[in-house]
């Protein structure tokens, strides 16, 4: 049987994902992160973007993390985030309009406080739209 992780992959509001996996690759704040079964322990901040694991079998969900935390023991992978996402579930028609939204923000900054708000959304809104883009990739792989 082949080595596995254990996975949680948790919002404030509920639990999106919980079950094994080969590997998980996540946005944490200095670059992706690659974790194995095994993986040495690990804190770490998470930025918004997409984490993937893939599950025995070959298979790989995707999801879309607000950002968050990411923690690694040996056999468990925990990510808590403000908000996670299937990456099926996002509504890249909301993503958009959020995107654009910010952009316009940040062209019409009235404070330093309102220009990193709109910072945050923008990246945020890229995150769910490169998600969004790479598992429409993956579907026609």
């Amino acid at each position: 049987m082949p080595m596995t992780i254990h996975v949680d992959i948790v919002s404030a509001t509920e639990e999106i994902f919980s079950g094994l996996a080969k590997m998980v690759l996540a946005p944490a704040e200095m670059g992706e992160v690659g974790i194995m079964p095994r993986h040495a322990p690990l804190l770490t901040r998470l930025k918004p973007g997409e984490i993937r694991v893939r599950v025995p079998g070959g298979t790989e969900e995707s999801f879309y993390v607000s950002g968050g935390m990411l923690e690694v023991q040996p056999h468990v992978v925990t990510v808590l985030a403000d908000v996670a996402l299937r990456a099926r579930d996002i509504d890249e028609a909301q993503a958009l309009q959020a995107k654009r939204r910010a952009e316009e923000e940040l062209r019409h900054k009235s404070s330093d406080f309102e220009y990193a708000r709109a910072q945050i959304q923008l990246a945020k809104s890229l995150a769910q739209l490169r998600t969004v883009e790479r598992l429409r990739r993956s579907r026609r792989a």
